[in-house]
């Protein structure tokens, strides 16, 4: 429904050499990767990622590990579209449906691993979860409803968001406060926890601004009827 023809929106820093360089990897993918193969690997690196955040409990170091976890959720989950493009071997329809789920599933592996991890508790965690599944729908319904598919927001995309997360994983390995500590109303929160605070609020901001800035737009295109009796 509207998918296929969709405006891609894609403003990220990255995002120019981002696509030279899966062009450059997609010409050079034996046969036997498909499109499919490399959506199951972006999942594969997700599900890396929180295991080894939580492995990190016990020796910090793993937390490279999972790093790792995210460059390659980068591979597959990138790299999926591109090749079936260098192929012209695009599915939209299918493609959409199955990359969109798979999307959905390593979203909530890459956060609750990061709730898992020494590096931020999981309630916080998992309210980054929500508000990245609430921009996610505000995204599907756009693409559904104005024929508009956002995939960046301001100059942040997926790519740069790993980048982060990889470079914020970094920081806790080696900063000396990581385990300096806050009572805020009863609760222990360190800085990193204060992090992922910021974060949340930043994405349940960027949805409800932009919800409301469509529903004007939408309520003059499609404004509403007086009733008669």
């Amino acid at each position: 429904m509207g998918n296929e023809n969709a405006e891609r929106i894609q403003t990220s820093i990255l995002n120019r050499a981002e696509k030279k360089a899966l062009v450059w990897l997609a010409e050079r993918q034996p046969a036997w990767v498909t499109s499919d193969f490399l959506s199951y690997v972006g999942v594969a690196g997700a599900l890396l990622f929180a295991l080894f955040c939580q492995l990190a409990n016990g020796d910090v170091r793993y937390m490279w590990l999972a790093s790792l976890g995210l460059v390659v959720n980068w591979y597959g989950d990138s790299l999926d579209g591109t090749l079936a493009r260098v192929r012209n071997l695009q599915r939209p329809v299918y493609g959409f449906f199955i990359d969109h789920s798979l999307d959905a599933l390593t979203t909530c592996m890459i956060c609750i691993g990061v709730g898992l991890s020494p590096m931020m508790r999981l309630d916080i965690a998992l309210v980054i979860l929500a508000g990245y599944l609430c921009m996610s729908i505000y995204t599907y319904l756009s693409t559904i409803v104005m024929g508009k598919f956002r995939l960046t927001y301001g100059k942040l995309g997926p790519t740069e968001v790993r980048i982060i997360i990889i470079l914020v994983s970094v920081l806790y390995i080696y900063n000396p406060w990581k385990d300096v500590a806050f009572e805020i109303a009863g609760q222990q929160w360190t800085v990193f926890d204060l992090i992922g605070c910021a974060v949340a609020v930043i994405l349940f901001m960027i949805y409800i601004l932009s919800m409301a800035a469509d529903l004007r737009r939408l309520a003059k295109q499609d404004p509403a009827k007086p009733f008669k009796k």
